[in-house]
């Protein structure tokens, strides 16, 4: 096996490994993204991404995601900034269309050179959640501690949003595995923990499904943006502070969230081929 060409980014924190798979297709599964993202023998990530030839014919590539412990996913909002971004100055172009699970997201370039992703609309139907049996989406009752009545949106893959007085004094670490399998969601969900600290303002802690506490979260930011405005918390546009730093959010009136904000070359490099033979080692 020949060593595979990487680059390490991050949008706000929330890390990544990305890996081109256009030219030809990389044999990563579960096995190999764990390996790859492991923080003491792997690159370290919160997620890889690897990027394939489209399957539908009106986007430029199709970007598969998988979390740190292998789990393939639907969407990732600070994965999808990072690529845009990557894509773009590949070409010079500033506008980009990536295909996901999760469908077809376009991104732009925007002011202060920060990237802007259409993350496509947002669902409270407890069936395109999914939810296990029908409910109240905007006021599910499960809760473990302090985390009660949360809101259930789906903006590309499942969140739960639970709304404190005080985030920082969330056990967040304890909490968010417990409710990230809770029965009600059979796909497993993201947990969010919101506390609104002004006129617009929100900060924000998650844990990512398959990932844990990550210091951003692209669709948990959105996913949080739309559950306070359907509680009448907000207007449709705030900006979200996360462990590493803001993103702006936008529900539009025509249902889709804008989700506006940074993204980052940390280095690039070679995977060792012992790391991916390995892990074939292990299967």
């Amino acid at each position: 096996m020949s060593s595979i060409a990487f680059t390490k980014m991050h949008g706000l924190g929330n890390d990544f490994v990305v890996l081109d798979g256009r030219a030809g297709p990389l044999a990563i599964g579960a096995t190999e993204a764990r390996a790859i993202a492991d923080r003491r023998t792997g690159v370290g990530c919160d997620q890889v991404l690897i990027l394939e030839p489209a399957t539908n014919g009106t986007a430029d590539l199709f970007m598969r995601i998988r979390n740190s412990d292998g789990g393939e996913v639907e969407a990732c909002g600070n994965g999808t900034r990072c690529v845009a971004a990557l894509v773009m100055g590949e070409t010079d172009a500033n506008y980009v269309r990536i295909e996901t699970m999760a469908g077809v997201l376009e991104a732009q370039t925007a002011q202060s050179g920060l990237v802007s992703v259409d993350m496509g609309p947002v669902s409270t139907d407890w069936r395109q959640i999914p939810l296990a049996w029908k409910v109240d989406t905007l006021h599910l009752r499960i809760g473990a501690g302090v985390l009660s009545d949360p809101v259930a949106v789906n903006v590309g893959n499942p969140h739960a949003v639970f709304f404190v007085d005080d985030v920082e004094a969330v056990p967040l670490a304890e909490l968010g595995p417990e409710l990230e399998c809770h029965d009600l969601y059979p796909e497993r969900t993201n947990v969010e923990a919101a506390q609104i600290i002004g006129d617009g303002r929100i900060r924000l802690r998650v844990w990512e499904r398959g990932a844990g506490i990550t210091r951003a979260c692209g669709s948990g930011a959105c996913a949080t943006a739309a559950a306070a405005h359907l509680r009448g918390l907000t207007g449709r546009r705030v900006e979200v502070m996360l462990d590493g730093g803001p993103l702006t959010i936008e529900w539009q009136d025509d249902d889709r969230v804008m989700m506006t904000g940074p993204a980052a070359i940390s280095f690039s490099g070679l995977l060792n081929p012992v790391l991916l033979s390995g892990a074939e080692a292990a299967l």
